[in-house]
């Protein structure tokens, strides 16, 4: 059964209970994070709605024991770094901020890839501006840009590491071959892939992450369609066990392997510790083996 007196009130949130996970061997962190891309505007374009409320939420998460903050330059773009660091520099020493490039952003809900050494270079030296850091510990390449070598654009981020502007490297929408690829020039400690309780299309890829001790941060990790609909075995397990369907996905997801880094991301303090909360819910095995199979015959 699930623990039903998940911790709500101010000083009993702890993402801390949701386990540690160790990124690149040096840098331990809980392994529910917060993903900072739903603090800016809509069609994560220009400034938040209520600028006070995004920073009290960035304020809050890490009040509440979140110690991974994953963000990009193309959130805004610009403005969810800057916020970051309005919010909470100088940093927490535990904190570890990763970022992303990849993408030039025309416009609202537009994303354009862009990986060319030059462009790479030139957001790794503006995310450091923004954020006020002197290294970014983790720096991901948001895509594999088909209309460049591979080669050339990892090749700029093992440049960048080597130069100390950058910790760690990580990738983002990958396959296996192209991890393969990336791990014959740099170390990669990260990998961050769209996934869900109901969307598993990247199995193959986390379970290449489980083998190779690479973190595996799901992007999109609430998306459940019609299992959280009534009657759906989301919202049926959730219901039985006392919790919100949000926090059974999120509780599947850190059930489901020990690589695993949710980063919900949110622009309400609410909505926050409600997923912080998550930390806490205790659903046993057979729960979790089972709707983890209802979850696949859905999506057959």
């Amino acid at each position: 059964m699930a623990d039903k007196t998940i911790a709500t009130r101010r000083g009993e949130l702890s993402a801390a209970a949701s386990g540690t996970f160790t990124i690149g061997e040096d840098l331990t962190i809980n392994r529910l994070g917060f993903g900072a891309m739903r603090i800016t505007g809509e069609g994560v374009w220009g400034e938040p709605k209520n600028h006070g409320e995004a920073i009290r939420v960035l304020q809050r998460a890490v009040e509440s024991g979140i110690d991974f903050i994953d963000t990009a330059d193309s959130y805004g773009p610009e403005v969810s770094e800057r916020l970051i660091a309005e919010a909470l520099h100088p940093y927490p020493a535990n904190l570890v901020i990763a970022t992303k490039a990849g993408f030039d952003r025309p416009g609202p809900g537009k994303w354009v890839m862009n990986g060319r050494p030059e462009h790479l270079r030139e957001a790794c030296e503006g995310s450091l501006k923004r954020l006020k850091l002197d290294r970014i510990d983790v720096y991901q390449l948001h895509r594999i840009d088909p209309a460049v070598p591979a080669e050339d654009q990892i090749g700029t981020l093992a440049d960048l590491q080597q130069e100390g502007k950058i910790k760690h490297i990580g990738l983002s929408e990958v396959s296996v071959e192209q991890v393969k690829q990336a791990e014959s020039m740099v170390k990669v400690v990260s990998v961050q892939n769209r996934y869900s309780v109901a969307d598993r299309a990247a199995e193959d890829v986390l379970e290449y992450c489980e083998a190779q001790g690479i973190g595996f941060i799901p992007w999109f990790p609430l998306g459940a369609g019609k299992l959280a609909e009534p009657g759906g075995a989301l919202a049926r397990t959730a219901k039985e066990v006392g919790i919100t369907t949000s926090q059974l996905a999120l509780a599947w997801l850190l059930w489901r392997s020990p690589v695993m880094l949710p980063i919900p991301g949110t622009s309400s303090v609410a909505h926050l510790e409600e997923n912080v909360a998550t930390a806490t819910v205790n659903v046993d095995d057979g729960k979790m083996k089972e709707l983890g199979k209802l979850a696949r015959s859905a999506q057959a």
